[in-house]
């Protein structure tokens, strides 16, 4: 396996909750409540689909205009409580140790600029690294639109390419990409959970995955010098 591709929220930066609360809010105040933890179980999709999910849970439809507002007052909402990112357990690590070892990398995320810009400046990412992110594509996950442009950005097939993930949806979108897949528990779904949606392996977080990295079969480049 030549290259790994990387899920954000939740796979290398500690946002996950934060984008409840911030949907939360604005569903909220939009006089549409939901628990947190209907909430939680679609954080990974787009915006859009998570809208339509919100459509079945308050039991009718939601207007263009009514979601284009949810995911404005989202985005205001979710850069409030989280100004600054925390990388998660060796996240900024794996990565810099892919750079050394010649591993190709992207990052894909559902997310939106500018709602991910601070999250790729605290992973250190350089900016020769590929970021493919919603506005990138026509579809989001479930659908693997994220993983394949990825891929045909590192100039690999997807067969080449590991996904890693922390939720079902960067799984179930994998599957459909013809992509191996890695999940990792820092957003909040069971190892059972990520297995059953296709999940290769499971680790506890990207410094666990690096420790790992063999299992995988991700070696350094021969051909690759600092």
């Amino acid at each position: 396996m030549r290259a790994l591709i990387f899920d954000l929220d939740g796979t290398l930066v500690d946002t996950v909750y934060q984008h409840v609360v911030a949907w939360q809010q604005a569903l909220e105040e939009a006089g549409m409540p939901i628990d947190g933890w209907r909430i939680h179980r679609r954080i990974g999709m787009s915006g859009g689909l998570f809208t339509r999910a919100v459509s079945r849970e308050v039991g009718r439809d939601l207007s263009e205009q009514e979601a284009e507002r949810l995911q404005l007052r989202h985005g205001q909402i979710f850069r409030a409580l989280a100004p600054e990112r925390r990388p998660l357990p060796g996240a900024v690590h794996l990565l810099r140790s892919l750079g050394e070892m010649g591993v190709p990398y992207s990052i894909a995320t559902s997310g939106r600029r500018p709602d991910i810009d601070a999250s790729i400046s605290a992973l250190s990412v350089a900016s020769s690294i590929p970021v493919v992110h919603r506005g990138d594509v026509a579809r989001a996950k479930p659908e693997p639109d994220l993983f394949l442009a990825a891929a045909a950005r590192l100039s690999l097939p997807p067969e080449e390419c590991y996904v890693v993930g922390d939720a079902v949806w960067d799984l179930l979108a994998a599957r459909r990409g013809r992509m191996f897949s890695v999940g990792l528990l820092t957003g909040g779904y069971g190892m059972d959970e990520l297995l059953a949606a296709g999940a290769y392996r499971v680790y506890r977080d990207p410094a666990d995955l690096e420790a790992s990295l063999d299992e995988l079969g991700v070696r350094p480049d021969p051909e690759f010098t600092t």
